[in-house]
This record gives structure tokens, C-alpha cells and sequence, in this order.
């Protein structure tokens, strides 16, 4: 029987980056996140894409829960607004909150942080830790060079058969909840 997504972590940059698409994907995904009725999850602060995501979610009467450790509560300008906000002790603490109050994983563009964030979640995943659905937001081709990169370590054999990671790819903010709740 097929898991409903009810909540959705979103892993992104606490920085705008370069593409003026990277933001708008964040708002776009954000409301549409809140208008299927689906809760964000998502590092609880107010800048960049993750203050982007998680506000549009907020203002189109979504409920978001912000997981933020507490020596990144200035850095990051921890989103006060949050319907649930979690201060966790450390980075460990609030990546397993992550993954216990979430569904599913969408990793927009981001920095090493995302990346980390991203790995750690399909490495469980191809493990057998877990069977939720991961999705690369390759906006742009922003993740080109790591799905690349992943197909290069199975072609040397360094992911083998049977042991493959599992991953969506969505192209276009449009395309991100369509795929991720498809039955596929």
C-alpha cells in the first residue's frame, strides 16, 4: 500500500544564488506545496531559497515546521513565523528531525549543506533504511553534474546492481509535485 505524502522536507541554498529561477521555483513550490495540503519541513530559516519556500508555503495557509540548530539561529534568521519551529541542539539532531517528520525529500538548488543533505537521504535510501520518494530539482540543469557523476559510479560499477540509487528528477517548478506524488 502506497505511503500519502502528507509532509514534505525541502532541502535548499540559505542564499538566493545566481539564477533569478532558483527563487521563483522556491515561492512556486512553496504554494504549491500549501495548496495540496501538504505540511513543508524545511532548516527554519528566513533567508535565501528556504525562507523563500517556506514563506510562500506560509502565505498560501500552509503549515511549515522549521528545524534549525541553535547555532544557526542568527546566521540563517531563524523564520519566526513558522507554524512549528524546532531549535535542536546540533546538525545531527535536526537532519534525523528531517527525516522522522517527513514523506518525501526535494532538494532544490543549494550549497554543500543541500548536496550533504541530498547524498545522506538517497545513501539511506539505497541501504534500505527507508522508502520515501527523493526528488532532484534539476532546475536549469543546476544538478546536472550529479546525476552525471551518479551515473558515471554505476557505470564503474561503484553502485552495482541492485543496489541502485533511487531518485526522481523534476526539471521545472511545475513538474516537482506532479512527479513526486505520481504513483511511479
Amino acid at each position: 500500500m502506497k505511503k500519502e505524502i502528507k509532509k514534505i522536507c525541502i532541502y535548499c541554498g540559505s542564499g538566493d544564488g545566481v539564477d533569478p529561477v532558483y527563487k521563483a521555483t522556491a515561492i512556486a513550490i512553496g504554494a504549491d506545496i500549501a495548496k495540496h495540503n501538504i505540511a513543508l519541513v524545511y532548516g527554519g530559516g528566513s533567508t535565501g531559497l528556504m525562507g523563500a519556500a517556506a514563506q510562500s508555503a506560509l502565505d498560501n495557509g500552509g503549515h511549515v515546521t522549521g528545524i534549525i540548530p541553535k547555532f544557526l539561529k542568527n546566521r540563517e534568521m531563524m523564520l519566526e513565523d513558522c507554524s512549528d519551529l524546532i531549535i535542536t541542539e546540533n546538525m545531527h539532531d535536526r537532519k534525523m528531525l528531517f527525516f522522522e517528520k517527513s514523506d518525501a525529500f526535494i532538494a532544490l538548488p543549494g550549497g554543500i549543506g543541500t548536496l550533504e543533505e541530498l547524498v545522506e537521504m538517497m545513501t539511506w535510501k539505497q541501504l534500505g533504511r527507508h522508502k520515501k520518494k527523493v526528488l532532484i530539482a534539476n532546475i536549469n540543469g543546476f544538478w546536472d553534474p550529479l546525476i552525471a557523476l551518479l551515473k558515471q559510479m554505476q557505470q564503474q560499477t561503484f553502485i552495482r546492481e541492485g543496489m541502485e540509487v533511487e531518485y526522481l528528477v523534476a526539471n521545472t517548478a511545475a513538474e516537482i509535485l506532479p512527479i513526486l506524488l505520481s504513483d511511479a
